[in-house]
């Protein structure tokens, strides 16, 4: 059993990992950086530390200080959210050298799982249906073309080491390739400090739909469900839902078994998420897997009645599952509203400051995951996302009305924030009948 927790994180997720250490009866340490002194999560900790100012690298992405910081709080294991370091094995094998538990995946799995080509790789081997592109690593543009011919164009251009978005073009011709490869590959290398890169054929107008699973250490791996994240603006994910109104119950049934093919594929334990990628005709594909907890976890929880951060707790301490596939029986519908501190109508520009007056929605079947309080000075250094609105209804169409009243009821006064416009989504007929692809928000709503 542990007994003290750090929370290597901040903002919502770290209040949400303090509430589920409360629960379990476990101690919390809060982590945070000068900008972050008064923010929710500092508050709510039974133990708090400085870790340094400015930018994330000197404090959230600064490995001597975390550790440091629980091994003088006595803190038995870190929590890394999303985000941060939850995804990097350095920061896991360090845990593991000053004997602090990581509570996540094996720092080799993550490694082999966060390359985007050798999980591509590993999925092909292992009979999970995978987007027809390259086996190998590409690091040439001339060799990049020549394969993507023999793919045929349109071509997905990827970072090997890529997510959120960066390190992605799609060529639509050998016209095109040479130019967009260099620039996905120079975008790589300065973001992730990797050039390698890998080709598959570009799905156009596809749906984005991932299973969520979780794994023990005694070989179990329950899928509990998809959740439907097609709607998107720039790779970014704005809205989540489950279940997802494209897959059908066959359909479901087979993510399922390749979800969990591919964790046991990988011998993973703890949380996450094997993302797919469904063209228009219904063939899947898988995309990549997110080795840590989603952003989305909580439209999950609401269907199925879990609690995944107590999950990803008990299995760090070495239990087995809490519950079988057997016992996994989603219900009803749930959907997420991202909510961020930006200007939609100024490209979506952050929006920093003093929030001068709150008020969140409530009622049955609503829930509000933030770190947002009235007189609470929002920092400019960090992610512009500030709240996720959950609902959950017995049918998609009664989890709408429920989301558009909790939308219409928010109220955050002394910033502008993007309300208004997830309300509009939540109004639009393409999304009110479930058909919102990855496109939609450039050919819906008419936003680049």
């Amino acid at each position: 059993m542990f007994e003290k927790i750090l929370i290597a994180n901040r903002g919502e997720i770290a209040v949400r990992i303090i509430r589920a250490c409360r629960n379990m009866g476990i101690q919390s340490v809060a982590v945070y950086s000068k900008e972050d002194q008064n923010s929710l999560h500092v508050q709510l900790a039974d133990q708090r530390i400085c870790i340094g100012e400015g930018p994330a690298k000197n404090n959230y992405l600064n490995m001597d200080q975390i550790i440091m910081a629980a091994k003088n709080t006595g803190a038995d294991a870190i929590h890394p959210g999303y985000g941060f370091l939850s995804e990097n094995s350095e920061f896991v094998r360090r845990c593991k050298e000053n004997e602090i538990a990581f509570i996540g995946p094996d720092a080799e799995v993550i490694d082999r799982m966060g390359n985007k080509s050798h999980a591509r790789k590993t999925m092909m081997d292992a009979g999970v249906p995978v987007v027809p592109g390259t086996r190998e690593p590409v690091y040439d543009a001339e060799v990049g073309k020549q394969l993507a011919k023999e793919i045929g164009y349109p071509v997905m251009i990827k970072a090997s080491s890529g997510g959120g978005g960066k390190g992605m073009r799609v060529a639509m011709s050998d016209d095109e390739f040479e130019f967009q490869f260099g620039v996905a590959q120079r975008e790589s290398a300065n973001a992730f400090g990797d050039d390698t890169m890998y080709i598959e054929r570009f799905v156009q107008n596809p749906r984005h739909v991932e299973i969520q699973i979780m794994a023990d250490s005694f070989g179990n791996v329950v899928a509990l469900g998809d959740r439907d994240c097609s709607v998107q603006r720039n790779h970014q994910k704005l809205i989540e839902e489950s279940p997802s109104p494209a897959v059908t119950d066959e359909m479901r049934a087979e993510m399922n078994r390749c979800a969990i093919l591919a964790a046991k594929t990988v011998h993973y334990t703890n949380a996450g998420t094997i993302e797919f990628i469904v063209d228009p005709t219904g063939h899947f594909y898988f995309m990549e897997m997110n080795t840590r907890i989603q952003v989305e976890h909580g439209v999950t929880e609401m269907v199925t009645g879990t609690d995944l951060i107590i999950e990803q707790i008990r299995v760090a301490m070495g239990e087995p599952l809490s519950f079988t596939q057997e016992e996994v029986r989603p219900r009803g519908h749930a959907i997420e509203c991202r909510i961020n501190a930006e200007i939609p109508e100024k490209n979506f520009m952050p929006s920093p400051g003093v929030v001068r007056h709150l008020h969140l929605p409530a009622g049955n079947g609503v829930r509000v995951d933030t770190g947002l309080y009235t007189g609470y000075e929002i920092p400019s250094e960090y992610d512009s996302m500030i709240a996720k609105v959950i609902v959950h209804a017995p049918t998609r169409e009664a989890a709408l009305m429920k989301m558009r009243s909790a939308l219409n009821e928010m109220l955050v006064i002394g910033v502008e924030t993007n309300l208004d416009f997830q309300y509009q989504i939540m109004r639009h007929p393409v999304f009110a009948e479930g058909k919102a692809d990855t496109g939609f928000i450039e050919t819906a709503m008419h936003i680049k």
